[in-house]
């Protein structure tokens, strides 16, 4: 399941959550991944230097002062990150197959960073602009500009829709549960054994 910020697919995910549906989310992985991950952690402090961690656990406010406003900087973190991050999503849903008849990823840049190829379908997470900068600037107390450059740096939403299998729409025009409901069923008779 992807989408850009502010689209709300935390939300859509939940829906997806009550029905059954094991759900993994790409940012809390990636989290984990930096204070958990050995390989990780070392690259990281390889690159960003031993002020990156502190008692064994991420120094996200050193490091974040470290990538904010400095482009190749954070393509390197990201660049560490993304594959940790992929791997063990990759990992994540081996373990759920053959437990549930389908499992979700919720990542924002599933296109972005190559990994819609190891997924069977693809779920969009679809707001206008003006909403989701409405939705943003009230959850997250940025600046307009400072949501804007986030939404620059994830590909065109329009684009990334197009390469949805499914889309659902997240915009306060039409109800997001029966949207979720239809599309769950569809997702558990492609699951099931019968379909070819």
């Amino acid at each position: 399941m992807t989408g850009g910020i502010g689209s709300g697919k935390t939300t859509v995910a939940a829906i997806f959550e009550t029905l059954g549906v094991p759900v993994s989310y790409a940012d809390t992985e990636a989290r984990r991944l930096m204070n958990e991950d050995p390989e990780l952690k070392e690259a990281i402090s390889r690159h960003f230097g031993v002020e990156a961690y502190a008692e064994g656990k991420l120094n996200r406010k050193w490091v974040a002062g470290q990538v904010f406003n400095d482009p190749p900087k954070l393509e390197l973190l990201n660049s560490l990150v993304h594959p940790a991050t992929i791997r063990d999503g990759a990992r994540w849903m081996q373990e759920m197959t053959g437990r549930y008849p389908y499992a979700i990823r919720e990542a924002a840049i599933i296109f972005e960073t190559r990994a819609a190829g190891q997924l069977d379908f693809i779920i969009g997470v679809y707001a206008p602009l003006s909403l989701r900068l409405h939705r943003i600037l009230g959850r997250d107390h940025s600046t307009r500009e400072a949501v804007l450059q986030r939404m620059r740096n994830q590909i065109d939403e329009d684009i990334k829709m197009r390469l949805c299998d499914a889309v659902i729409r997240n915009d306060e025009q039409e109800a997001v549960i029966p949207q979720v409901l239809s599309l769950h069923q569809r997702l558990l008779t492609l699951a099931s054994p019968a379909h070819p």
